[in-house]
């Protein structure tokens, strides 16, 4: 493949300079489909079934001209179109989501652009595609559709997240468990549900993965884009100073020396991770772990392939 993406840091100065998160989504599409196709309009939506005769005065968009050339008759290119996709986003917007502060973009904006690349794809391919958008409770539920007007409304909604518009409060805490139960009974239609969370959540584990059973449970399919700044959140790589740590989601404040807490703090992380991993391993749910310092390929590859799994 290809690899024609700027670095994340170059991808995120650029920003500023745009008008709408949408045409930003569009360059990384183009970009990351240019790289596993010759043209990204082709080869989707539509399969190639069988050839038909030619019939005299209908469009010859579809011959198959090198059919002729063996052959010396006209023949079309039937196809049929690929069984649609629908597809619910879900976006936590928890004030975790709003880490880091100091940089150009946080775990919510990153998430949001990445949710806008996956419906241009989504579009592309004409799949319907829904949003949730939740902290501690459901704040936009917009059911899967498949209309044009329909994906610019889920683009503003990520692009007021994107711009930090979206939400002023500070302090929402997590309800992952019991959002995705609602979800699980509200999508009648067999799904893929795509979550993007930093798993920082005040929920507790068991709960998490009973909701994420109930999904599987209803015939959804699940793929959980596991966002975090992975330098500070997850290796802990603080400057070896004095601290004041506030969690976001509460405003409890710590006081400590990155260089005492490291070692508990890493082992104890990865203790978590591990087993969310497991418990996807055991039913069937894709995890993909994110670092808001990769390129945003990582994302849309990982849902290409269980796209390519489904259908």
């Amino acid at each position: 493949m290809n690899n024609r993406f700027l670095t994340i840091t170059e991808q995120i100065e650029s920003l500023p300079y745009l008008n709408s998160i949408d045409f930003y989504a569009r360059q990384i599409v183009d970009g990351f489909i240019s790289g596993i196709h010759k043209s990204p309009y082709h080869g989707f939506s539509v399969e190639f079934a069988e050839h038909r005769v030619y019939n005299q005065g209908e469009s010859i968009r579809h011959i198959d001209w090198k059919l002729y050339g063996r052959t010396d008759k006209l023949y079309v290119k039937k196809f049929e179109a690929e069984t649609n996709l629908r597809c619910q986003i879900v976006m936590d917007t928890s004030s975790s989501m709003f880490y880091p502060t100091d940089k150009r973009i946080h775990k919510a904006g990153y998430s949001a652009l990445c949710a806008a690349a996956l419906i241009q794809m989504l579009h592309r391919q004409r799949d319907a595609v829904g949003l949730t958008i939740y902290s501690d409770a459901i704040e936009t539920h917009l059911p899967a559709k498949l209309s044009l007007s329909h994906q610019k409304v889920l683009v503003s909604y990520l692009d007021s997240i994107m711009r930090d518009q979206y939400t002023e409060n500070k302090n929402k805490t997590t309800s992952t468990a019991a959002i995705l139960h609602e979800i699980a009974e509200v999508i009648h239609k067999k799904s893929l549900v795509v979550l993007f969370t930093d798993m920082f959540m005040q929920d507790d584990q068991k709960e998490l993965f009973e909701a994420l059973e109930h999904l599987r449970y209803n015939k959804h399919e699940v793929i959980i884009f596991h966002v975090i700044h992975k330098k500070s959140e997850q290796l802990f790589e603080l400057e070896n100073r004095p601290y004041k740590l506030i969690d976001m989601e509460t405003g409890e404040t710590f006081k400590l020396t990155p260089s005492e807490y490291r070692e508990y703090y890493c082992k104890n992380i990865e203790a978590q991770f591990n087993e969310l991993k497991k418990r996807c391993l055991q039913y069937n749910i894709d995890l993909v772990e994110v670092d808001i310092d990769s390129p945003f390929e990582q994302v849309l590859s990982s849902w290409f392939v269980k796209r390519r799994k489904l259908y």
